[in-house]
């Protein structure tokens, strides 16, 4: 996201100050749309496709669930979360992807994702210690993976080959990509680190699909109940959704409404059915502890926190830059003119 296509830059959102003086700057650009495609807040560019990446999994279990197989093969909420997560590999997140494989006839074998490090830097350093190397299970899409396998069995398709773009599973999570979006998915798709496909599509009309998928406004009504459901078992185990200590996790579990997903390289999408609001979100340069930051201010300016809430995540509104003795040497923190008022589109 460069801004050089529409001319706009996007503002300056998170600065890194130590000792009293900024010493990094991330530039970051934020829609929050009403269902109707209505603006609440805007800055930056908003029309150039960006790669959402894992941020719009809850979109990609739409068809594992509208098309009956969840049912089909009696996932519960903790599955159901795992399908939308990026987990941090952790001992209960890979047993509970091994058990459902299980349930499939299958191992960790036919998960297209490779054997990546567990985002736990715990899990990883006692991987390690016991001289054991990470498996399939331990990527963090792992439960997303064990949902598409799990939609092409329903569909009665190879299981093999399908995170190619054509495949049916591919091609089912592209049309609801493209009916969610207004038809602003662009082709082709980039391949996200997990192998799937992941389609450019614009902030504007990501946030206005985190609206739809939030309110059920316009949505059929197998498909309305479906990301209802989706954002219930969300909500009902955030642990899953994330792990130990991760921001995504936090922020859910305090939330009095809705549904938060990160993606790499600074992407985040908002789901807030009470409000009426979807957000969507990207920091030029890709930095999450920018993301991070930027996603707590954003929130608390829309009011939905309550004070507990904001008392819960005030170290994630405003981390600490540590020294390799832990002392405190600076923060990452707001700039001074962000977020931008609630109801400016721009």
């Amino acid at each position: 996201m460069t801004g050089d296509r529409h001319g706009v830059t996007p503002p300056v959102a998170v600065e890194v100050r130590r000792g009293g003086r900024v010493e990094s700057r991330h530039r970051l650009s934020v829609a929050v749309l009403r269902p109707d495609g209505r603006i609440v807040l805007a800055a930056g560019e908003l029309d150039e496709p960006i790669y959402p990446r894992s941020a719009i999994k809850p979109f990609q279990a739409l068809p594992l669930v509208e098309s009956g197989a969840a049912d089909r093969f009696h996932l519960s909420s903790r599955e159901l979360a795992l399908a939308c997560a990026s987990h941090s590999g952790e001992e209960g997140h890979v047993e509970a992807v091994r058990a459902w494989l299980l349930r499939l006839g299958l191992d960790e074998t036919a998960l297209a994702c490779g054997p990546r490090p567990p985002l736990s830097a715990e899990v990883a350093r006692r991987l390690i210690a016991r001289g054991e190397e990470p498996s399939p299970l331990h990527d963090n899409c792992s439960g997303k993976h064990a949902g598409m396998l799990t939609l092409a069995r329903h569909l009665g398709v190879p299981e093999t080959d399908y995170v190619h773009p054509h495949h049916p599973v591919q091609r089912r999570i592209r049309d609801v990509l493209s009916e969610l979006t207004g038809h602003a998915v662009v082709d082709p798709p980039g391949i996200d680190g997990c192998t799937a496909p992941n389609w450019p599509i614009p902030l504007r009309a990501l946030a206005r699909a985190a609206a739809r998928f939030a309110t059920g406004a316009d949505l059929p009504p197998a498909r309305m109940r479906a990301a209802a459901r989706l954002i219930a078992a969300c909500r009902a185990e955030p642990w899953y959704l994330a792990g130990t200590g991760r921001a995504g996790t936090r922020i859910v579990a305090v939330l009095a409404d809705g549904l938060v997903k990160s993606g790499a390289e600074g992407v985040y999408l908002g789901f807030f059915p009470k409000a009426g609001l979807g957000l969507a979100l990207k920091v030029e340069d890709g930095a999450g502890r920018a993301s991070e930051v930027a996603l707590v201010a954003l929130l608390d300016s829309l009011q939905l926190f309550t004070p507990e809430a904001r008392r819960a995540l005030a170290d994630l509104a405003q981390p600490q830059v540590l020294d390799s003795r832990g002392r405190r040497v600076g923060e990452i923190v707001p700039a001074a003119d962000f977020p931008p008022i609630v109801g400016r589109k721009g």
